[in-house]
């Protein structure tokens, strides 16, 4: 009996300090954060590092950091939470929005606005809800899911008012952003009386087939319907601050070796993936690509084997982003570059270039005439051609 006693009272302090926040919550929320910042912001995210802590009202309003953004959260049965984003890691956010990528330099010191928290309420909404997800089967559930972004507090001083004075749970992540660029802190604060769902038993959920043909397949489908930027750069120019700030309409700023047949495709990164040149398909500017050395290594097929790769539809400048241009198939061969392939795919090729021969008699040369094994032929005196005679080149659909 004095055994059984002591089982009992062991397994009931396990259940304690599973529900006190143990590993469920920590991976989940690490998990939750990068995917969130990831499939909305298509931003790297890590998790430097992680704590769990009980923390009073007061202590968390002495834990905000200068010019933060704080998000008001609504939580099951009416419980009220919060999540602090510190600026570097919401100027980081913006960034992702705005330009597409993280600037190197220094944050400029600014308060969040209502602007910005409309910006990122999604991000927001998106890791509550994977952490609710992955919290399934923890007794972390209890606490920590059923959250979503409600509000938006433009001074930290009034939040010691809004939320009850109560223990709370306390989520204080270190992120860096885009490989280290922007390195801040993310708070979540709950409170620490459950007010959530009780989580599934294991008994009740679905089984998952994780491993086996049809799991590669459904993680080939999900993976290859990522989207990929690439940017079609037609030519980069440096100048200096003087010249940008002379700049008026009007003013021509020359593009030094820049051809139409030269166009240079770019990762997201900056790295060169391919080689093409600028045509027409369907009354849409498009690239052919004549070489795809990137694409080739990355995806381990040879020069035989690459697809061909659509990329209509570019009605702005040469350099836009075409992330919805990387189209069709990089397994359905190439082909077929020639002029009738074109033709059948509807890209418009120039007209080869005219040359003037004069009036020389092909018919009056030899040539077979006195050549010895190894032997060259005979020399042809073709009557001088000057510039005029090659004509012009200029590709489809261009002015």
């Amino acid at each position: 009996m004095a055994e059984a006693g002591i089982i009992r009272k062991k397994l009931a302090a396990s259940r304690v300090e599973r529900a006190e926040g143990g590993p469920g919550a920590d991976r989940a929320w690490r998990v939750s954060l990068a995917r969130a910042v990831q499939d909305h912001l298509k931003l790297s995210l890590d998790v430097r590092s992680l704590s769990i802590e009980r923390r009073s009202l007061a202590e968390l309003a002495e834990l905000i950091p200068e010019r933060a953004l704080i998000a008001i959260l609504e939580g099951p049965s009416e419980g009220l939470g919060a999540i602090i984003v510190s600026q570097p890691v919401l100027t980081g956010f913006i960034e992702a929005q705005t330009i597409g990528r993280l600037r190197s330099q220094e944050v400029v010191p600014r308060k969040p606005t209502r602007t910005d928290a409309a910006m990122v309420a999604s991000v927001i909404d998106a890791a509550l809800e994977g952490l609710e997800t992955q919290l399934a089967e923890e007794a972390d559930l209890v606490w920590a899911g059923g959250f979503h972004y409600a509000s938006f507090l433009d001074d930290p001083r009034p939040l010691v008012l809004l939320l009850e004075d109560a223990p709370l749970k306390l989520l204080r992540a270190e992120v860096s952003l885009g490989g280290g660029v922007r390195v801040g802190s993310i708070l979540l604060a709950v409170p620490a009386e459950g007010r959530g769902q009780q989580p599934s038993a294991a008994d009740d959920l679905p089984a998952i087939e994780s491993h086996g043909p049809a799991f590669a397949t459904l993680l080939a489908e999900k993976v290859m319907d990522a989207q990929a930027r690439v940017d079609a750069v037609l030519a980069r120019v440096t100048l200096s601050l003087g010249q940008i700030m002379g700049l008026e309409v009007g003013a021509v700023v020359p593009l030094g070796d820049a051809a139409l047949d030269a166009i240079r495709l770019e990762g997201l990164d900056g790295k060169h993936v391919a080689d093409g040149k600028l045509g027409q398909n369907r009354g849409l500017r498009a690239i052919r690509i004549a070489e795809a050395m990137g694409l080739r290594k990355a995806t381990g097929e040879t020069e035989g084997e690459m697809g061909g790769l659509s990329l209509g539809g570019m009605g702005g400048g040469f350099g836009g982003g075409m992330a919805a241009g990387l189209g069709a198939g990089l397994g359905s061969g190439l082909g077929g570059f020639g002029s009738e392939a074109a033709g059948d795919a509807g890209f418009e090729m120039p007209e080869p270039m005219a040359a003037d021969l004069g009036n020389f008699d092909f018919a009056a040369v030899d040539m077979s005439a006195g050549l010895e094994e190894g032997a060259d032929f005979p020399a042809m005196d073709f009557p001088a051609m000057g510039a005029d005679a090659l004509g012009e080149f200029l590709p489809t659909g261009t002015d």
